[in-house]
């Protein structure tokens, strides 16, 4: 008993310090710090840059997606639990011989979660943020992670049985209400979907038709309030939609399915 107060008083100091810096989660966040960092010294440089309100997961090294511990890295988009709806409805959707492409990968957390329920995928990812395409490097296999403008870094002829997508589609007047942790501290490029919010969405799907095998999906992130536009974009396309949404995940998906013919 005597052993663990020491413990118990410093998570109890380090927790009153994060609730003061604003951390909703101060006992949560307390003890991933005290587990990440033994050493007082090197923990309390990060325990700095927590009460300076850098992201929890950038400050540790990592997030917790999808039952994975995924690389994370500052100035990258962290992944949201959301996300893990495009997850699920690409492993449902891959076939025999599956690939994949996380498309604007960010940490590569979508495709990282892809593998490793569907050890055979074929899992691509492309990012225009060379912070990006580092950090996604330590989550995928690296010769498959490339630096461009959505579609343009591919091999000539690669198509996918899946695209994933989870593009910005903040508008970009909101950005300014979004968190600080998100819009003070992930690159603005991961974050800003122009003035409706539909920009990059409209990029991708314009040209994801070229990248599908037939019957192929492009499965997009969006919001529920912009999932009618996106899906109208995949409709306009050639492609057949639906729209699913995860009320637990707080998620929602526009599903493009490609014609097999």
């Amino acid at each position: 008993m005597g052993a663990s107060l020491p413990m118990t008083t410093e998570l109890l100091t380090l927790a009153t310090r994060l609730r003061a810096a604003g951390c909703v989660f101060a006992e949560d966040e307390a003890s991933l710090l005290l587990a990440e960092e033994p050493d007082a010294s090197a923990r309390e440089a990060l325990v700095v840059r927590r009460e300076a309100g850098e992201p929890l997961e950038t400050v540790l090294g990592w997030a917790a997606f999808a039952g994975l511990r995924v690389a994370c890295a500052p100035g990258v988009f962290v992944p949201r639990r959301r996300s893990e709806l495009l997850v699920r409805l690409a492993v449902e959707a891959l076939g025999p011989t599956p690939r994949v492409l996380d498309l604007g990968c960010g940490t590569g957390a979508l495709g990282a979660a892809v593998a490793a329920r569907v050890p055979d995928a074929e899992v691509w990812a492309v990012d225009v943020d060379p912070a990006a395409v580092a950090c996604a490097r330590r989550n995928l296999v690296p010769e498959r992670v490339l630096l461009g403008d959505l579609f343009d870094p591919l091999p000539a002829g690669l198509c996918f049985d899946v695209v994933m997508a989870n593009a910005p589609y903040v508008p970009t007047a909101a950005i300014a209400l979004m968190p600080p942790e998100a819009r003070d501290h992930e690159h603005r490029v991961a974050l800003d979907g122009g003035q409706d919010g539909l920009d990059v969405q409209r990029r991708i799907v314009t040209t994801a038709r070229d990248r599908l095998s037939p019957g192929g999906r492009l499965l997009v992130e969006t919001s529920r309030e912009q999932a009618a536009a996106t899906a109208a974009l995949m409709e306009a396309a050639g492609l057949e939609v639906t729209v699913v949404t995860d009320d637990e995940l707080d998620g929602t998906t526009a599903v493009g399915r490609a014609r097999n013919s």
